[in-house]
């Protein structure tokens, strides 16, 4: 099955790495796709960080189908309307508001929300979602916290995409967790690199993460 053909949150969990993108210039949207995908990473999160999120996602979700497009920092009902106009694949968000949570279901969005503590875990998982982003995951305690936090929820078939302070260094500690579906990283394309057209680097550094990620399911030493 294609990657257009699977549901976005089985996307994830096969790939997971999830660029997490603030994206200045439109012109600079297919230049960062074609960087993505020549790393073989067909996934980007566009985040509602700039003025032009909404017309990137739709720039991208048109010309570049075999990219799976979400949108990132979504943090109101107008913001997942949006994003789902403009043809974003899933979403996420670095809290857990209900009404947003509860828009994103009536669109028919598949959404992420940001969790920390075990009541927001809760809060979540009664709205219906069992796939969260614990963020910001190294200021919050790490995976050390995730996984504690992981542990009373294991049997309820919750897991995590743990975004903010992950790099290449402790990239597979992550993934080789039990608790983690998926990491995001904002280190593959900087916003520096994109505005000075450094697409060659962007390609090379996901590159190098990709073949973290697959060395990661194999060699428990990482």
């Amino acid at each position: 099955m294609s990657d257009q053909q699977q549901k976005p949150c089985d996307v994830l969990a096969t790939h997971r790495l999830v660029p997490v993108i603030a994206i200045d210039r439109v012109e600079d949207a297919l230049p960062l796709a074609d960087a993505l995908l020549a790393a073989g990473l067909p996934v980007v999160e566009i985040t509602f960080r700039t003025a032009v999120a909404a017309e990137v996602i739709r720039l991208l979700a048109t010309e570049r189908p075999q990219l799976l497009v979400g949108a990132g920092t979504v943090l109101d009902p107008d913001t997942v309307d949006a994003a789902a106009d403009a043809g974003a694949r899933f979403a996420l968000a670095p809290g857990c508001l209900p009404a947003t949570i509860e828009r994103a279901k009536t669109r028919g969005l598949p959404f992420i929300p940001g969790v920390q503590t075990p009541t927001e875990v809760e809060t979540a998982r009664s709205l219906g979602c069992l796939l969260l982003k614990f963020f910001p995951a190294e200021a919050a305690g790490g995976l050390a916290m995730l996984d504690a936090v992981f542990a009373p929820y294991k049997h309820t078939g919750v897991q995590f995409i743990p975004t903010g302070g992950i790099t290449p260094a402790n990239l597979c500690r992550y993934l080789q967790s039990p608790a983690v579906a998926a990491v995001g990283g904002t280190w593959l394309a900087r916003s520096s690199d994109i505005r000075e057209g450094r697409f060659n680097e962007i390609t090379a550094r996901t590159k190098a993460a990709v073949q973290l990620c697959h060395e990661s399911r194999t060699d428990p030493a990482l």
